[in-house]
């Protein structure tokens, strides 16, 4: 019986590949804003509009901290996206209940757990330089969906892995 054509394979083949770049591209700009933040600190502050009367020190450790998290972020994210494009590989052969799309899983569901709690701290750095003088509003802390995804690509991969002793029984049986 042949097997039945999914648009969404090679589009999801094609996000993924452009989001590998990407994010290898966001790492890049992270990493020369930091430098860049050692390099002409006043300009900076300026640029951000950081307030000539507050406390610049504290300001600029958490912003490099924060940048410095990021950076961490990227090679999380390329594990991630990189063990996504292998699976999508695998469907796209027709075989995707296969014990490395399991382990797969279970390493992306831990890559998530590090990027919630890199999330976590950069959202407390956050909230300690922030200030009526300079508010800094971030995208980050404690996400619920967040979460929520960890959990389920836990779940994922406990059912990929049974869907590979399955599809092994069924091949045993044959």
């Amino acid at each position: 019986m042949p097997k039945p054509y999914s648009a969404a394979l090679p589009i999801a083949y094609v996000v993924v590949r452009l989001l590998i770049v990407l994010n290898w591209l966001y790492g890049a700009a992270v990493a020369g804003l930091l430098v860049f933040t050692f390099v002409d600190e006043a300009w900076f502050m300026k640029a951000i509009d950081v307030p000539a009367g507050a406390e610049a020190v504290p300001i600029m450790a958490g912003l490099r901290a924060i940048a410095a998290l990021g950076l961490v972020a990227v090679p999380l994210n390329h594990a991630i996206l990189k063990r996504l494009l292998a699976m999508v590989e695998t469907v796209r052969g027709g075989d995707p209940f296969v014990a490395a799309n399991a382990d797969r899983l279970r390493a992306i569901a831990w890559a998530l757990v590090a990027l919630q709690l890199l999330s976590m701290v950069i959202g407390g750095i956050g909230k300690a330089i922030s200030s009526p003088e300079f508010p800094l509003h971030l995208d980050a802390g404690f996400s619920i969906s967040g979460w929520l995804a960890v959990l389920l690509t836990f779940v994922l991969a406990r059912v990929f892995a049974e869907g590979t002793l399955m599809s092994e029984d069924l091949e045993g049986t044959v």
